[in-house]
């Protein structure tokens, strides 16, 4: 039997077998390893991947890996972060349902069929989830392109297995006193920062000297694509925290190098997170303790919903979870003991009254 060597060909090896895979993370080839049928199914695959029959799933993926927006061009680009994620994905998705006609996928009997093929990744819910996330942008961009005319993944109706509320998940200032004792002080400044302002991290790491007003914060959001902008007052600590950094570049915050964070911010602050013990806690929770900051301040729920860019159904629950549940209970626990003291002070009286009996 004849060796092949093609270009690309992704091989494993486990439990004495060998697997072989048209590319990493693309679809396995069947035929038996050396044949001239290998060769054909690896080819087909490739050819699949570039273009292949555009009335079926495999063409519709290589449309949209050709797309502007799968290439960060036009109104909905997608970020390269975002791409890295999605590639494997879409390889799964033109693995399983590459042979299947694009119009099957107006019916809504391949719901239960896609809900069964997310379910076998359940182990990771949330990898599982963004599956189908994939799978609806790229059902949408069919639409776009006149092979659908409707997408039967869209608004929720495939479902999602994973599940976390994290409004009530906020860095208290022990929270972050643990973390400043061992992280570097470039981390601990962008958590302070992000726990005075709110900005996401995206945005924060972006954020310039020159977005800073003279009352206020003003950024484009970037998961708005630039088109909303938060308007973050500038409050009397957070502009003391502000004159404490130092303008080591056109960015307020700065790698340990003093340059601004391309990348390595991410695994940066899991591991200083790890080191401190404090894992459980996210860098996305830090708005959330902006967020009653701000409502401790006094500004309304709306307000705060604006300048979160939240809504403001979001910014009631975290405020109900959190700071309303202290509030209530300090207000239990003052009553309590206020009539803790008067109970105190009638015993001796009527004891007293009582001996003045005849």
């Amino acid at each position: 039997m004849a060796m092949i060597d093609l270009k690309g060909l992704y091989t494993v090896k486990a439990k004495g077998r060998t697997y072989h895979y048209a590319w990493r993370g693309g679809p396995r080839i069947k035929a038996e390893y050396g044949t001239p049928a290998f060769a054909a199914e690896f080819a087909r695959h490739h050819a699949e991947r570039k273009g292949g029959d555009k009335s079926k799933m495999s063409g519709l993926c290589a449309m949209f890996r050709a797309s502007d927006a799968w290439n960060g061009k036009g109104p909905r680009p997608i970020s390269a972060k975002t791409k890295a994620s999605w590639t494997t994905w879409l390889d799964r998705i033109q693995q399983e349902f590459g042979e299947l006609r694009v119009e099957q996928f107006e019916r809504p009997q391949m719901r239960p069929i896609i809900r069964k093929w997310r379910d076998r990744y359940a182990a990771t819910p949330r990898a599982a989830d963004m599956g189908i996330q994939v799978l609806s942008r790229l059902l949408s961009f069919g639409q776009a392109e006149g092979k659908l005319l409707n997408n039967i993944c869209k608004g929720g109706e495939i479902g999602s297995i994973y599940e976390a509320d994290r409004s009530g998940l906020i860095w208290t200032e022990a929270d972050l006193r643990q973390l400043e004792a061992s992280a570097p002080v470039e981390l601990v400044q962008a958590a302070r920062l992000a726990a005075l302002t709110g900005l996401r991290q995206s945005d924060l790491l972006r954020l310039s000297w020159s977005h800073i007003q003279a009352h206020s914060i003003e950024i484009a959001t970037g998961k708005s694509r630039r088109r909303k902008t938060t308007l973050v007052p500038i409050y009397a600590d957070l502009r003391a925290y502000l004159d404490t950094l130092p303008k080591r570049a056109t960015t307020v915050l700065v790698n340990t190098k003093g340059r601004p964070w391309k990348t390595g911010f991410g695994s940066s602050w899991g591991a200083a997170c790890d080191t401190a013990g404090i894992a459980e806690l996210h860098f996305h929770d830090l708005r959330g303790t902006a967020a009653t900051r701000f409502y401790l301040g006094g500004l309304s729920i709306r307000e705060i919903a604006e300048i979160m860019t939240w809504s403001e159904e979001y910014v009631e629950a975290l405020i109900n979870r959190y700071v309303k549940k202290d509030e209530l209970l300090k207000d239990r626990i003052r009553r309590l003991d206020e009539n803790s003291r008067r109970t105190d002070v009638a015993k001796p009286e009527s004891k007293l009254s009582g001996q003045s009996r005849p």
